[in-house]
């Protein structure tokens, strides 16, 4: 396939061709998978609070032919990359390695909702994206994240980890502050203008797992 041809498929799915669009929704093949992944595994993670709330903003969007599914990081007793496994660990681990791998390429485009830990993404997160490569390719993603900043660093942190693994990221995240939209730091009580930078990401990701599922 020609450059041209290429960045005239992204072209026509992001912003143009419409008659085009409407024959593709009349056969169904814009149907996608979102999956709306909970980054973290600490005991007691707020992660769980916040990826409902993302999740239920999701569905209420009600976006034609969009289905959104939360995974749990936590679900998944994923080794420590390139660590010596006993033998009777390591069945276990080789069947959460296919299980993760399975669920993560099952999906269009992706949500992390991560929390920031020394102005980073949590070692479990970045542990378990460099089990993946050709499951993500060429999909899009977006970020929801938490802390003192609102995980903003970890959201930068995190394009440069998805830059590598050929995930297109996009502009605008959700960020809320474990000072304001939680109670005690723990009890998630997020802020109504929240549902701005919300609506915005959905959008993005979006349109753009549904241009870049043109070109798998």
């Amino acid at each position: 396939m020609g450059n041209t041809t290429l960045i005239s498929r992204i072209s026509n799915a992001l912003f143009g061709n419409k008659n085009q669009i409407e024959k593709t929704d009349e056969k169904g093949k814009l149907n996608m998978k979102i999956g709306i992944i909970s980054g973290s595994v600490r005991e007691g993670r707020n992660s769980a609070a916040v990826t409902e709330w993302i999740h239920d903003f999701a569905v209420k969007r009600n976006d034609e032919g969009v289905e959104y599914e939360m995974v749990a990081l936590a679900d998944y007793d994923l080794p420590l990359l390139g660590a010596k496994l006993s033998e009777e660990r390591q069945a276990e681990a080789g069947a959460a390695i296919q299980a993760w791998s399975a669920k993560i390429a099952s999906f269009d485009g992706y949500i992390f909702v991560t929390p920031e830990y020394n102005h980073a993404v949590g070692g479990a997160l970045k542990n378990a994206l460099d089990f993946l490569k050709p499951e993500v390719a060429d999909k899009a993603a977006g970020f929801v994240g938490y802390g003192s900043l609102g995980g903003a660093r970890a959201h930068e942190n995190m394009r440069v980890i998805l830059g590598e693994l050929s995930v297109a990221t996009v502009h605008t995240t959700v960020n809320f502050s474990l000072m304001t939209d939680f109670e005690n730091m723990s009890n998630f009580v997020p802020n109504d203008y929240h549902a701005g930078n919300a609506t915005a990401m959905f959008d993005e990701v979006i349109k753009w797992s549904g241009a870049l599922k043109t070109i798998r």
